[in-house]
C-alpha cells in the first residue's frame, strides 16, 4: 500500500490471470493494471528517503509540462464491455498514481527466481535475473542500494531450503536524481498509454454491427439476384433516369426499407459523431502529450554522461517519437474518412429516401408516375420530382427534405461509382462482395491489409514527396502505413514505446548482482504445496540505521528461540553481532503466566512493527491445538545494542551452527493481551497506522487492534466513573464470543476473567471481522 497526497493506493497480485493491479483505496476502482510473467508470491512497495540537493529541488519544481499541454478529457462512460471498469475512472485519478511526485518502488516477486521493480507502481525500472528458487519475502531499502531476498529452494533431497540474499542495486542509489527524473517522465508516458488504449477501446464500442447492414444485404442481393447487371449500374440508372429493376426494387422495399434506412441512416450519424469526438478530443490530444513527453526523454537521452549508464539510448527513443508521429497521421487520416463517409451517407440516404429533380420527357413523366410536372429547368426542358423509396412506398415527402443539390448528386454518384463495385477478392477474404462503410476498418485489431484505403490518387504533397530524393527518406517526416488500421498502427507505436522503456529495465537488471548468500535451514514442507500468508522469514529496512533485519525462527531445532539477524544496507559494510537469538522461553512468564504453572511459549508469527518492537504471536509450546494464544509486543532494545559475536560459517546451514548462538531474553512489560476464542496464526502490521491484524490459522477471522493509543486519552478514559463497568462490559464480551472456527465452546473455568484488559495494549476498540477463506 502506498500512501500520498491525493491518494491511498493498493496493490495485489491476482495468480490465475498473473496480473498486478493498482486500486483506490478509499473508492474502491481500479486505477491501473499490468500483466507479469510469473504469479506473484510476495511485494513490497517502499517510498524512497534518501535525500540530495538536486533531488530536492526535482521535487519541489514544478512540472511544466501543465503550462503547454491540453488537459485530458475525461473517459465516457457511457460504453459498456471491456473499458467500462476503467471509464468509470477519471484521467486525473489516474496520474494520481505518481502522487506528490516522491520517488517509490513497487518490488515483485515470484517464482523461479522472478524479481521486477516498477517505479511509481507502472514503470518496470528493472527486471533482475539470477535470483534461485521462489521468493518469500523481499525488501528493498529506502537508499536503493540492497535488495533483501528469502528464496525458497529446492534441494537434491526435495526438502525446500530457506535462504537469505542480498543483492547490490548500487547502479540505483548512485544515479537516484537521474532515476527520479527518467521513472517520473517514463511513468506519465506508461500513463498516456493506457489513456490512448482506453480511448480507442471507447472509439470501438462506439461503432455498432448495425453499420455491417448494408454490405450485407448488398451481398446477399448479388448472390439472388438473376441478371449479370452491376450493382452499381442499378443504383446509377436509378440515380440518373428514376428506374429501377424489379430485383432493385425489392432490396429497397423489402430488405433495406424506408424505415431500416432511416435508422441506418441515424445510427451511421450517431456512430460516427461519437468516433469524431473521441478521435479529437481524446485520441490526438493523448498523442500531442504522449508526443511531448517523448521529445523531453530524447533531449535526457542526449546527456549521456547523466543517462546512458541507466540504459537510455537516444536512437530508441527517437524510434519511438516517430511511432506517436505515424499513429498521429493515423487518427487524423481517419477523421479525414469519417468527414467524407458522413457527407456521402447523408446524401446518399437522402436521395434514396427522398428524391431528385431528372430532366425527362413530359407525357413519360405523367404515364410512369402520375405526378404532375413540378417546374421548368434552366436547361430548358422539363423536370420532375422523381423518388426514389418514398415514392415506391407512396410515402408523403417532408417538404424540410426536398433541399436535395447538385453536390449532392455528385456525391452520391462519385459514392456510387467508389463503392458500389462487386469485388471478388473481398468475398474471398471477408464473405462480402462491398465495403460500403470505411470506417470500421480502421477500429479492427488485425494484421491484414484496409480493405479500402484511402484513394490518394492526384494529392499533390503525395507526389511531390515521391519525387523528392531528400524527403523520401528524411528523419522529419513520419511514415503513413496508409494500407495498415489503426489498431495495427497502434500496436506499433506501444511497442516502439516498449522497446525504449524495456531498454533501461535490462541494463539496469544487469547491473544487479548478488552481493551475500546464506543457507538458513531446512523448511518443513513446501510452501507449494501448503501455501502460508505472511509466513516467516519477514523482512524489514530500518531506515535510520540503514539496515536490513530478518526475522525467522527454527521450531524443529530451538521451538523457543526467534532469530534476528542484521545486516547492513551496504552489502560490502560488516555489522557487529549479524545474529541474536531471542529467547521465548522465559522472558514472557512473569507478564502472562504469573499465576499459573510454567509454560514456555514458541512464535507462530512476528512483524517488526517499528525499528524498536517487533509483534508477535505465541502459543504454548508442546500443548495442544486449542492451546491460548498470546498477541505481544517485544522491545528491541536490549537486542540490537548486544554485542556478543557469533562466528558464522556461511558454507553450511544456520540449523547446524543453532547452539552457539547469542541468547537474549526480553522484558514483557504490559505490552500483551491473550486472544480468547481465535485460533490466531498471523499477524500483520503497520507501525505508521499503529495496526496490528491477526488472522486465524483457517483463513476466516480477522481482528484488527489499534496498538498505540495516546497517553491522555487513557488517563481520561481510566479516570471516568464508567471505566471499570465498560472494563467488565468487554471482558464479558470477549469471554462468550465465539468465531464459529470449530472450537466450539471454551471449557469452564477459562472465561474472561483471564483475558488481558484491553488497555494492556493500548486497544480501546477490537474489530473482529468474518470472512470466506482466502
Amino acid at each position: 500500500m502506498l500512501s500520498s497526497r491525493c491518494c491511498i493506493v493498493l496493490a495485489f497480485g491476482v495468480g490465475d490471470t498473473r496480473k498486478v493491479v493498482l486500486c483506490d483505496a478509499e473508492k474502491a476502482e481500479i486505477l491501473h493494471l499490468f500483466p507479469v510473467e510469473n504469479p506473484i508470491t510476495c511485494m513490497q512497495w517502499m517510498d524512497v528517503l534518501e535525500e540530495s540537493s538536486i533531488l530536492t529541488s526535482f521535487y519541489n519544481s514544478e512540472d511544466e509540462s501543465n503550462l503547454f499541454l491540453p488537459k485530458l478529457a475525461t473517459l465516457p462512460k457511457s460504453y459498456s464491455t471491456t473499458s467500462k471498469i476503467f471509464s468509470e475512472e477519471k484521467s486525473d485519478e489516474v496520474m494520481n498514481l505518481l502522487g506528490d511526485a516522491r520517488l517509490n518502488m513497487l518490488v515483485l516477486g515470484g517464482h523461479s527466481g522472478f524479481v521486477e521493480l516498477y517505479a511509481y507502481g507502472m514503470y518496470r525500472i528493472a527486471t533482475l535475473s539470477g535470483v534461485p528458487g521462489t521468493c518469500r519475502s523481499l525488501c528493498l531499502s529506502s537508499d536503493l542500494k540492497s535488495l533483501a531476498v528469502v528464496t525458497e529452494i529446492k534441494a537434491t533431497d526435495d526438502q525446500p531450503e530457506i535462504s537469505y540474499i542480498q543483492l547490490d542495486t548500487k547502479l540505483l542509489s548512485d544515479c537516484l536524481p537521474e532515476l527520479a527524473r527518467m521513472a517520473f517522465k517514463f511513468t506519465h508516458i506508461s500513463t498516456l498509454l493506457q489513456y490512448l488504449r482506453l480511448s480507442l477501446t471507447c472509439m470501438c464500442e462506439a461503432w455498432e454491427d448495425i453499420l455491417m447492414q448494408m454490405d450485407l444485404r448488398l451481398t446477399k442481393f448479388v448472390q439472388e439476384k438473376n441478371t449479370n447487371t452491376q450493382v452499381q449500374d442499378e443504383f446509377l440508372e436509378l440515380l440518373l433516369w428514376g428506374k429501377s429493376s424489379p430485383e432493385l426494387q425489392g432490396l429497397l422495399m423489402n430488405q433495406l426499407t424506408v424505415k431500416g434506412l432511416k435508422k441506418l441512416s441515424q445510427s451511421i450519424e450517431s456512430s460516427y459523431s461519437s468516433i469524431q469526438k473521441l478521435v479529437i478530443s481524446h485520441l490526438q490530444t493523448g498523442a500531442e502529450v504522449l508526443l511531448y513527453h517523448l521529445s523531453e526523454v530524447k533531449g535526457m537521452s542526449l546527456w549521456k554522461q547523466k543517462f546512458q549508464p541507466l540504459g537510455l539510448d537516444a536512437s530508441a527513443v527517437e524510434d519511438a517519437i516517430t511511432a506517436v508521429g505515424s499513429f498521429t497521421l493515423k487518427a487524423n487520416e481517419l477523421l479525414q474518412v469519417i468527414d467524407k463517409s458522413m457527407k456521402n451517407f447523408k446524401a446518399f440516404f437522402r436521395w434514396l429516401y427522398v428524391g431528385k429533380y431528372v430532366p425527362v420527357d413530359t407525357d413519360w413523366c405523367q404515364n410512369l408516375f402520375n405526378h404532375p410536372v413540378i417546374g421548368w429547368c434552366d436547361s430548358g426542358c422539363w423536370s420532375v420530382y422523381v423518388t426514389a423509396m418514398l415514392r415506391m412506398s407512396d410515402d408523403h415527402v417532408p417538404p424540410e427534405l426536398n433541399k436535395i443539390t447538385q453536390k449532392d448528386i455528385a456525391f452520391v454518384a462519385d459514392f456510387l461509382s467508389e463503392y458500389f463495385s462487386e469485388n471478388e477478392e473481398l468475398f474471398d477474404r471477408k464473405g462480402k462482395y462491398f465495403n460500403v462503410e470505411c470506417v470500421g476498418q480502421y477500429l479492427k485489431d488485425e494484421d491484414e491489409d484496409l480493405v479500402s484505403p484511402p484513394n490518394t490518387e492526384g494529392n499533390q504533397w503525395l507526389s511531390f514527396m515521391k519525387g523528392s530524393t531528400h524527403l523520401k527518406e528524411s528523419p522529419l517526416l513520419f511514415p503513413s502505413y496508409p494500407q495498415k488500421s489503426l489498431h495495427y498502427v497502434k500496436r506499433m507505436m506501444e511497442s516502439a514505446i516498449e522497446l525504449c522503456l524495456l531498454k533501461p529495465a535490462e541494463v539496469i537488471g544487469k547491473s544487479v548482482k548478488q552481493a551475500f548468500c546464506v543457507p538458513l535451514y531446512s523448511a518443513a514442507e513446501s510452501s507449494e504445496s501448503s501455501p502460508r500468508p505472511f509466513e516467516l522469514p519477514s523482512l524489514w529496512n530500518d531506515k535510520k540505521a540503514a539496515m536490513h533485519y530478518v526475522v525467522f525462527s527454527m521450531p524443529e531445532v530451538s521451538p523457543c528461540l526467534l532469530y534476528l539477524m542484521r545486516r547492513h544496507t551496504d552489502p560490502h559494510r560488516p555489522v557487529p553481532s549479524p545474529l541474536i537469538a531471542i529467547d521465548l522461553s522465559s522472558s514472557l512468564q512473569s507478564g502472562i503466566d504469573s499465576s499459573r504453572d510454567a509454560h514456555q511459549y514458541g512464535c507462530l508469527d512476528a512483524r517488526i512493527y517499528d525499528d524498536e518492537t517487533l509483534t508477535v504471536v505465541l502459543r504454548e509450546a508442546g500443548e495442544e491445538e486449542g492451546s491460548q494464544r498470546v498477541l505481544a509486543q517485544l522491545p528491541l532494545g536490549s537486542v540490537l545494542s548486544c554485542e556478543e559475536e557469533f562466528t558464522w560459517d556461511h558454507t553450511q546451514k544456520l540449523e547446524q551452527q543453532a547452539a552457539g548462538v547469542p541468547a537474549q531474553m526480553l522484558a514483557l512489560e504490559n505490552q500483551w493481551r491473550i486472544l480468547e476464542n481465535m485460533r490466531a496464526q498471523f499477524v500483520a502490521v503497520n507501525g505508521v497506522r499503529r495496526v496490528a491484524c491477526v488472522l486465524s490459522s483457517n483463513l476466516r477471522h480477522v481482528r484488527v487492534f489499534e496498538m498505540d493509543v495516546e497517553d491522555e486519552e487513557d488517563e481520561e478514559r481510566l479516570a471516568s466513573p464508567e471505566a471499570s463497568a465498560e472494563q467488565e462490559q468487554l471482558e464479558e464480551l470477549l469471554a462468550s464470543h465465539v468465531d464459529g472456527e470449530g472450537e466450539g465452546e471454551r471449557p469452564e473455568g477459562e472465561g474472561g476473567a483471564e483475558g488481558a484488559p484491553a488497555e494492556a495494549l493500548g486497544l480501546p476498540e477490537e474489530q473482529a471481522l468474518d470472512a470466506d477463506p482466502l
